[in-house]
């Protein structure tokens, strides 16, 4: 199946990790976080049933470490139902043509998303000056190029459902990516942010190494619509989420969440907001 998928021409393996690189926490009893590397995926099922959705595809390179882990959690038969992608960079679509050729699942995205995911546009170029850690400064070697899963990605349903996620929909959060997506559930107010925001500061290499527990926007070496960014926190804290699972650093709950988020969406530019980059106006 590879032959008609491709990954961009500076696809590599980038040798980067955190202490929790390789272990798991059970957010709720639907919702697994796996670390790899410095990046999380997300299982969604009932681990005492063989079908889950993934969310998001780690970094490049990591198929075989996702399907142990999807394997230990649903049982070595297990098949998704569907890969979910919260945006297309490098680190959430790096094992993706490879998971795609083994479990063959649909992969649905954001239709803003779909250019980089069908080869037709690349993401701009991370920005290394964007103040934040050594991270942000070796972030040039990351890559932009986008990938082609031709007809193997479509559409999230335009109504907001999500495929094989009972009661969760998704929102558009852009800013990080112009299809960036956010998954929330109504009943118990799980957040899925991907990295609309996330609980680490991902710029800095102590921060990411040691997973310092922290509210942070968006990773600034990737973002390039700010005042968007900003616009898609403050929707997500209107949710009241009470629990929180993203796309870099550890989940976060209850009134930890909630004082954090709301501290986010109102002192943004202290927080968030890099002194200089060059997509900032």
């Amino acid at each position: 199946m590879q032959n008609d998928m491709n990954y961009g021409g500076d696809f590599k393996y980038i040798p980067a990790t955190s202490i929790w690189s390789g272990d798991g926490i059970e957010v709720l009893s639907d919702l697994y976080q796996q670390t790899i590397q410095i990046v999380n995926i997300i299982l969604y099922g009932d681990p005492y049933k063989q079908e889950f959705v993934l969310i998001d595809a780690g970094m490049p390179k990591s198929a075989q470490e996702i399907i142990s882990v999807a394997e230990k959690r649903f049982g070595a038969n297990c098949q998704p139902k569907a890969l979910i992608l919260t945006h297309g960079h490098f680190d959430h679509v790096g094992a993706i043509i490879d998971l795609i050729d083994h479990w063959g699942m649909p992969v649905y995205a954001h239709a803003l998303e779909l250019p980089f995911l069908t080869g037709k546009e690349n993401y701009p170029e991370p920005d290394p000056n964007v103040n934040g850690g050594l991270i942000a400064k070796i972030s040039s070697i990351f890559p932009n190029e986008a990938i082609n899963l031709g007809d193997h990605v479509e559409q999230l349903p335009l109504d907001g459902s999500v495929p094989f996620m009972h009661g969760f929909r998704w929102i558009h959060t852009p800013g990080h990516t112009p299809g960036h997506i956010s998954l929330f559930r109504e009943d118990d107010r799980a957040l899925i942010a991907g990295d609309a925001f996330v609980t680490v500061k991902q710029e800095s290499l102590y921060k990411v190494l040691l997973q310092k527990k922290e509210i942070s926007g968006p990773p600034r070496y990737f973002t390039t619509d700010w005042l968007a960014a900003w616009e898609s926190i403050k929707k997500l804290e209107a949710l009241k989420p009470t629990v929180a699972v993203t796309g870099h650093g550890l989940p976060m709950k209850g009134e930890e969440l909630t004082k954090n988020l709301h501290r986010l969406a109102t002192e943004f530019e202290e927080i968030a907001l890099p002194n200089h980059s060059r997509f900032l106006n």
